[in-house]
């Protein structure tokens, strides 16, 4: 059992920059990969980034390569999305997830976090 807690959204304007952390608690020693998602009012939930447990593997959408970094420190159980030049169309509840491999679709992942909001105003 994974239970994971986002934090570090808010309200940003355009070109600004937030960092997202994702505060992971396991009853075990076991690995898992991480990954971010966002959902955007009226539409689906859509993959952003994701990393494996040594941060050997990296994956990006291509809407935020070059602008978001996906990063974890295990010694704390935390992973974290740094975002960079943020958009107005980067305004979404991001959600961050946790699985045994590392994958780009929402069905790969087993544990989800509550999500925190994203504002980027033009």
């Amino acid at each position: 059992q994974v239970q994971l807690v986002e934090s570090g959204g808010g309200l940003v304007q355009a070109g600004g920059s937030l960092r997202l952390s994702c505060a992971a608690s396991r009853r075990t020693n076991s690995v898992y990969a991480m990954g971010w998602f966002r959902q955007a009012p009226g539409k689906e939930r859509e993959f952003v980034a994701a990393i494996t447990w040594s941060g050997g593997r990296i994956y990006y959408a291509e809407s935020v390569k070059g602008r978001f970094t996906i990063s974890r420190d295990n010694a704390n159980d935390t992973g974290y999305l740094q975002m960079n030049s943020l958009k107005p169309e980067d305004t979404a509840i991001y959600y961050c997830a946790a699985g045994k491999v590392i994958s780009m679709a929402d069905n790969g992942y087993n544990y989800w976090g509550q999500g925190t909001q994203v504002t980027v105003s033009s």
